[in-house]
């Protein structure tokens, strides 16, 4: 049985990342406002620029929505100039969506001052606590997809 200690801590950290989840989606949201882009259109076109290129399939079974329901967000991201649709290299019917750097560089903006906050913040650890963070951080990402996963 972990001590009193050992709960609060584990405790702190679970409260932590949920609290963390409700910032990030906030800021999220509030950047996606910004360039009047859905929550579903930005957390679609995150994964474009940070993953892709990629077919449409792929998009949808990473963020989890149903493959009709990307082809509308796939619809407004083209419309709004946020990524082009080229043929993929070995099957001409297929197509892959990508990115586009003039839109990503825009949204990046936005996020300037989180990311100087982050820069400011990181300086504060050593290399070996950044590192156990990266890792945690990695394993708890991999924690989240496994559970939804097991939801499915």
């Amino acid at each position: 049985m972990p001590s009193r200690d050992r709960r609060r801590r584990v405790t702190a950290v679970t409260s932590g990342l949920r609290d963390l989840r409700i910032e990030l989606a906030l800021l999220n949201h509030r950047v996606g406002t910004r360039v009047e882009l859905k929550d579903i259109d930005f957390d679609c076109l995150d994964v474009i620029a940070r993953h892709g290129p990629m077919s449409p399939g792929a998009l949808a079974q990473r963020v989890g929505v149903h493959a009709a329901t990307v082809t509308g967000i796939l619809k407004r991201l083209e419309d709004g100039g946020w990524i082009t649709r080229t043929p993929a290299e070995n099957d001409r019917r297929a197509v892959v969506v990508a990115s586009t750097p003039d839109r990503q560089r825009e949204l990046y903006g936005l996020f300037d001052g989180m990311n100087e906050r982050l820069q400011r913040l990181c300086d504060t650890y050593t290399d070996e606590e950044l590192d156990a963070i990266a890792d945690f951080l990695s394993r708890t990402v991999t924690a989240g997809r496994d559970s939804s996963d097991e939801i499915g």
